[in-house]
């Protein structure tokens, strides 16, 4: 009698994080004889490039983001667990999630990052910035609870805080909330109030470097800065934050009262060198090898914003969703040819260009030879987030936002919900009535 020999066993392959990088892999390994693991803490894939949309109430948070089980219902090779990891242990080869351990062949790191302080961690709590739909919606509260709270506000001074709104950081995040910052409160909120007049708003975007958007070429650049400076926004370049509190911002020589501060200045890669016991930059992403690989860990990959990869002129490649894409492919890929007994060349970046928007019908595109600013760089940034976000549903449900908002200069998600961060009240009396209101 012939023994029948058992079936090839096949490669499991375990990725953490949903986001770009994460999910490209998972997608580009969809027919692969694998068998494959997607851990997120979260169940969807958000589309973290328009996440200020939702912070200035442009989108919903259904809007930009879709399930990971729903993204990958048709691979019969994987299977998605919903599980917060909070270590590796190289030497068995097992993901830690809790009390859980899943054991890989291949482990691919997309963790992504966190909000950086630059050694001022005292200032999160005043200066909160967005990575998650939590953050998004947080900051949605507090800006229009402000408008809210300033309606009933007799103190001027306390008015004037409630009306200011600091953006801390030019980069593109910077730059695309101060614009929409701008256009909420000039347009969708102006006809809304009876006390105040939201077109009064203060919006200030501060930049320690010497000008905006400092990937995008100098010209382009001013561009930037004259379209917000155009929609009423003050921007202060080579201009450094010396101190955040619950009252305001502090610059080298001035004070600027506000009760909503907004970090858009940094990021710290999330701990996936800790677990890894790996060398970091000095924002803790991993010096990863040129096939992206962890040194000394062949199997293990590092991609987006928590791996240190250099381009061609050797430097660090920026912390933008292209970048996680290509990497995401790359090591897809390199897994598919390694199972195989094959290998790759090092990882090349092909770098496909920049976007950021300013507001209403401006924008700055950087593509190649190709330079453009306003109405018309506008209209590829529109089409190119479009086009990038996943699910026809999201992409119809956006377009249609977005051509109502630019027609009525309305937002439709100005809901305030979830709980009050800062529930302390205030009792004053006013005028032969007493009231009562919440302290922003």
């Amino acid at each position: 009698m012939t023994e029948l020999s058992d079936a090839p066993k096949r490669a499991r392959v375990v990725i953490v994080g949903a986001g770009f990088g994460g999910l490209t892999v998972a997608k580009a390994l969809a027919k692969a004889p694998i068998d494959l693991t997607v851990v997120d803490q979260h169940n969807y894939h958000l589309f973290q490039p328009l996440l200020y949309q939702v912070a200035t109430a442009a989108l919903s948070p259904a809007d930009i983001a879709s399930p990971i089980r729903t993204i990958l219902k048709g691979q019969r090779n994987s299977s998605v667990l919903l599980a917060k990891v909070t270590g590796i242990d190289t030497n068995s080869g097992e993901v830690m999630a809790g009390d859980r351990r899943i054991p890989y062949d291949y482990l691919v790191l997309a963790t992504g990052a966190r909000h950086a302080y630059f050694g001022h961690d005292d200032w999160e709590a005043y200066a909160k910035g967005i990575k998650t739909i939590d953050d998004a919606t947080a900051l949605r509260r507090k800006i229009l609870l402000a408008f809210e709270r300033a309606e009933f506000e007799h103190d001027p001074v306390e008015r004037g805080r409630l009306l200011a709104f600091v953006i801390i950081g030019g980069g593109a995040t910077g730059v695309e909330i101060a614009g929409a910052m701008a256009e909420l409160a000039r347009k969708a909120l102006a006809v809304d109030f009876r006390s105040i007049d939201p077109t009064n708003a203060r919006i200030v975007l501060i930049e320690a470097g010497p000008r905006l958007l400092p990937v995008f070429e100098e010209h382009l650049s001013e561009a930037a800065r004259r379209s917000l400076e155009e929609l009423g926004v003050e921007v202060r370049v080579s201009t450094a934050v010396t101190d955040c509190d619950e009252a305001g911002v502090s610059l080298a020589d001035q004070r600027i009262g506000t009760r909503t501060i907004i970090w858009a200045a940094g990021v710290q890669a999330s701990r996936a060198g800790q677990w890894l016991g790996a060398e970091t930059d000095r924002a803790g992403r991993v010096k990863v090898a040129p096939d992206l690989s962890v040194p000394g860990y062949p199997n293990i990959f590092v991609l987006g914003d928590t791996a240190h990869v250099r381009d061609m002129d050797g430097k660090p490649l920026p912390g933008v969703a292209p970048v996680a894409k290509q990497e995401g492919k790359y090591v897809a890929e390199l897994i598919q040819t390694r199972i195989a007994g094959g290998d790759l060349p090092p990882f090349r970046y092909r770098d496909p260009g920049s976007l950021a928007t300013i507001g209403r019908k401006k924008a700055v595109v950087q593509f190649r030879r190709l330079r453009l600013s306003g109405y018309l760089a506008w209209w590829l940034w529109s089409v190119a987030h479009i086009y990038f976000l996943i699910g026809f549903r999201n992409r119809l449900v956006v377009a249609m936002n977005w051509a109502w908002t630019y027609v009525s200069f309305q937002r439709g998600a100005r809901l305030i919900t979830g709980p009050d961060p800062e529930p302390e009240i205030r009792t004053d009396k006013g005028p032969g009535m007493e009231r009562l209101h919440e302290v922003a």
